[in-house]
């Protein structure tokens, strides 16, 4: 099972990864980016470091995704497509049948997998150190605002500039539509 979960979960890396850079429309590479965060929080559960993969969702493939959809929604990537023309017959049908049989794969895995997330779980329980179950936890962020806050601090900067540099290219942008508008009439 080990292997089956690493071979979909790597499978789910390589080709988000790949879509990130061949796709043409920069939301769909920025979708494709979230199935690669993904497959890496898979990676994260299958090694036993659950709250590494929680966030990964929610930091990465949550804000940081949503970050990135929203810089390339400012500078007005808008194409309009018809949602009635398909480019591959009958690609809904297929994406129904495979999102039916993933939801009857997720239900089967949580049945026979349950009796091991609780024993593994009292397992983890009973090796924290002392009497304080949340041990772990407060490590990973004794070293995470210690020893790691400078790549933090310096990520978190180059957000912001980021964010700002997006915003004045649209508004450049549109200004130029504007004067060149004005121009015109």
């Amino acid at each position: 099972m080990e292997l089956f979960v690493f071979v979909c979960a790597t499978v789910m890396i390589i080709v988000g990864a790949l879509g990130v850079v061949l796709r043409k429309h920069p939301v769909h590479a920025a979708l494709s980016l979230v199935l690669t965060l993904f497959g890496i929080a898979v990676m994260f559960v299958a090694q036993h470091a659950e709250f590494l993969a929680a966030v990964q969702v929610i930091v990465y493939a949550g804000a940081i995704v949503v970050l990135f959809l929203f810089v390339i929604m400012l500078l007005g990537v808008d194409q309009v497509e018809n949602l009635k023309t398909e480019p591959l017959a009958g690609q809904r049908w297929v994406a129904g049948v495979v999102g039916v049989c993933l939801l009857g794969l997720l239900g089967a895995a949580i049945y026979t997998g349950a009796d091991s997330v609780i024993a593994r779980g009292e397992g983890i329980a009973s090796n924290v150190a002392g009497d304080n179950p949340d041990a772990n936890i407060q490590q990973l962020a004794s070293s995470i605002f210690s020893d790691y806050v400078m790549a933090f601090e310096v990520t978190s900067i180059l957000l912001v500039v980021a964010v700002v540099g997006t915003v004045l290219l649209a508004r450049r942008r549109t200004a130029g539509k504007q004067q060149t508008a004005g121009a015109a009439k």
